[in-house]
C-alpha cells in the first residue's frame, strides 16, 4: 500500500513537466506573430522559431542516441530518469534566462539560441518523463498514466496562449503589440525560469523510485548515416542566407530541399534495408520507417496550422486582428487537441460499451466548455466560438465510426483534416478560420495511432524504434519554414495547402502500414494505440 502511494505521488510530481511542454509550445502562438512585427520579419523568418524550438528536440534526441551508441550504453539510463528530468529542467531554466538579454539586445538570433536552448532541456525531459510514467505502476496502466499527462499537456497547451497574452498585453484581446514594455517580456521569462528551477528542486527533493531498464543497446551502424544525412538537412534552413549568398541560389531552393532531403533520406534507408537488413536495427522494418516520416509529417502539419495563423487572421478578409488579438483562437486550436485527446482517453477505461458510447459525447463537450471557460474568465467574448461546437460534434461521430482501431482511426482524422482544410482554402473569415482551427481536433488523436503502428513486430528494437520516432518531432522544425516560404511566395492563405498535403501522407500512411503489417502476419484491428503526445 505504502508503495503504491509513493508512485501516484511521483506521478504526480513527474506530470509537471509535460503542463511545461504544452504551456511553452502553445505559447509560440503569440510569440511568433509578436517577433514578426516586432522585428520586422518575413513570414519565413518567423517560423524559425518552430524550427529552432523543435530542431532542439531533435539535436537532443540525436546527441543521446549519437552518445549511447559510441559508448554502448544507454547515457541516460545511466545517470537515471529523475536526474535527466533534473538536468533537463536547469538546462530550459538557463534557456528562459538567456531569452531576457536576448529580447533587451535586440537580437533575434539571439532569442532563436534562447528557444533552442529551452527546447534541448525539454527534449531530455520528454525522453526521460514517458519511459518513468510507464514504470511507475504495471505494465498494463502504463497507457492510462501517459494519457493523464497528455491530458495536463493539453491544459497547459490552454492556458499558455492566454496567460502569455495577459503578460504581454493586459488581456487576452490586448493592445498592439508595439505597445507592449520589453518589462513584459522580462517577466514572463523570470517567471518560467524561476518555475523551471523550483520543479527541479522539487524533484530533486522529493522521494522518488529509481527507475531504470536493463535493455541492452542493439548495434545498428548502417542507421548513423541517414540521421547524419537529416540532420545536414535541418543545417540547411538554418545556413539558408549564407548559402544564397554563396551560390545564387535562391533561399526557397534550400528550404524546399532540405525537406526533399529529409523525405528521400527515409525512403532510400527503407528500400537499402529491405534487400540487406543487417546492420540497420529497427530501420530494416517498413512500419517504422514509414512511421518516422507519418510522425515527421504529424507534428509538422500540428504545428504549422497555429504558428502560421497569426499572420492568417492578420488579413482583412479573416478579421484583421492584431498579434495581440489572437490568443483565443490560438488557444482554442490547442484546446482542440486536448478535447480530441480527452475523448480518445475514454478507451483507456475499463467500462461497459453503453458508458463508453455516452462518454465519447459528453466528454468532448465537456472539454469544450473549459476551454470556453478560461476564455471567457480573461475577458474575451465567446460567443463567436459558439459555432464550433458543429466542429466538435463531427470529431465525435468520427470517434464513432473509427470504432478504436489505430488504422481506421488514422485514416479518418486524415480525411476529415484534408477535408477541413480545403474547406479552409476555399473559403474565408470565420468558416474558413474554424475550419482551419478543427485540423486540431484531427491532429489529437494521431500520435498514438502512428506509434502504435509504427513499433508493431519490432521486437528486440522497440526501444530502439521509439527513439528513432521521438526524433521525427523534427517535422515541427522543417515544415512551419516551408509553409512560411511558400507565405512568402504566394500568399499566406494559399500556404495552408501544405497542411492538405500532410494529412494526405497520413492517409497514405494508414493505408501502406496496414498492407505491411497484414505481409507480416498482424492483425490490424487488434493493435492497441500507445500513449498520447
Amino acid at each position: 500500500m505504502t508503495e503504491q502511494k509513493n508512485y501516484s505521488s511521483a506521478l504526480y510530481t513527474l506530470i509537471t513537466v509535460f503542463f511545461f511542454w504544452g504551456f511553452v509550445a502553445a505559447s509560440n502562438g503569440i510569440f511568433i506573430p509578436f517577433c514578426k512585427t516586432h522585428f520586422n520579419l518575413t513570414q519565413f523568418e518567423s517560423q524559425l522559431i518552430d524550427f529552432t524550438f523543435y530542431g532542439g528536440y531533435f539535436i537532443g534526441s540525436l546527441v543521446l542516441y549519437y552518445t549511447s551508441q559510441i559508448f554502448k550504453v544507454d547515457i541516460l539510463n545511466k545517470i537515471g530518469f529523475k536526474n535527466g528530468i533534473i538536468y533537463g529542467l536547469i538546462v530550459s531554466a538557463l534557456g528562459a534566462l538567456s531569452m531576457i538579454p536576448a529580447v533587451n539586445s535586440g537580437s533575434f538570433t539571439f532569442i532563436l539560441i534562447s528557444f533552442f536552448l529551452i527546447a534541448i532541456g525539454f527534449s531530455l525531459q520528454q525522453t526521460a518523463a514517458n519511459p518513468f510514467a510507464v514504470a511507475l505502476g504495471t505494465p498494463e496502466t502504463g497507457a492510462d498514466r501517459l494519457n493523464l499527462a497528455g491530458g495536463v499537456n493539453n491544459f497547459g497547451s490552454i492556458l499558455g496562449p492566454i496567460i502569455v497574452s495577459v503578460i504581454l498585453f493586459g488581456s487576452a484581446a490586448g493592445i498592439s503589440p508595439i505597445a507592449v514594455e520589453i518589462s513584459s517580456i522580462n517577466n514572463l521569462y523570470y517567471i518560467l525560469a524561476g518555475l523551471f528551477v523550483a520543479v527541479a528542486i522539487f524533484f530533486a527533493i522529493s522521494k522518488l523510485p529509481k527507475v531504470t531498464s536493463d535493455e541492452q543497446i542493439e548495434a545498428s551502424p548502417k542507421t548513423n548515416v541517414p540521421l547524419f544525412i537529416m540532420f545536414v538537412a535541418f543545417m540547411l534552413i538554418l545556413a539558408s542566407d549564407v548559402l544564397t549568398g554563396i551560390t545564387g541560389l535562391s533561399k526557397p531552393t534550400f528550404v524546399y530541399l532540405s525537406l526533399a532531403i529529409i523525405v528521400l533520406t527515409l525512403l532510400f534507408a527503407s528500400k537499402s534495408a529491405s534487400k540487406a537488413p543487417d546492420g540497420w536495427g529497427a530501420m530494416k522494418y517498413p512500419q517504422l520507417v514509414l512511421g518516422m516520416l507519418a510522425i515527421f509529417t504529424y507534428v509538422g502539419v500540428e504545428v504549422t496550422i497555429q504558428s502560421n495563423m497569426g499572420a492568417l487572421l492578420n488579413l482583412p478578409n479573416f478579421g484583421g486582428y492584431s498579434e495581440s488579438a489572437i490568443s483565443p483562437f490560438i488557444s482554442l486550436y490547442w484546446g482542440s487537441l486536448m478535447i480530441g485527446r480527452w475523448t480518445g482517453a475514454v478507451s483507456a477505461f475499463k467500462l461497459s460499451k453503453n458508458i463508453k458510447r455516452i462518454l465519447t459525447v459528453l466528454v468532448p463537450i465537456l472539454a469544450f466548455g473549459v476551454i470556453l471557460f478560461f476564455n471567457h474568465v480573461t475577458g474575451t467574448d465567446i460567443s463567436q466560438m459558439y459555432i464550433y461546437v458543429i466542429c466538435v460534434v463531427v470529431l465525435i461521430i468520427g470517434f464513432f465510426f473509427s470504432q478504436e482501431k489505430p488504422a481506421k482511426t488514422l485514416a479518418i482524422f486524415s480525411i476529415l483534416g484534408a477535408l477541413a482544410m480545403v474547406i479552409g482554402l476555399l473559403t474565408d473569415g470565420k468558416i474558413a478560420t474554424y475550419a482551419f482551427i478543427s485540423g486540431g481536433l484531427s491532429c489529437s488523436i494521431m500520435w498514438p495511432c502512428i506509434f502504435s503502428l509504427a513499433i508493431t513486430g519490432l521486437g528486440k528494437f522497440t526501444s530502439q524504434g521509439s527513439s528513432f520516432l521521438i526524433m521525427m518531432i523534427l517535422g515541427g522544425a522543417i515544415i512551419p519554414p516551408v509553409q512560411g516560404i511558400l507565405a512568402d511566395e504566394s500568399g499566406i492563405h494559399f500556404s495552408y495547402i501544405i497542411p492538405v498535403i500532410c494529412f494526405v501522407y497520413l492517409l497514405f500512411f494508414a493505408w501502406k502500414v496496414s498492407k505491411e503489417l497484414k505481409k507480416q502476419g498482424y492483425d490490424v484491428n487488434k493493435i492497441e494505440a500507445e500513449g498520447g503526445h
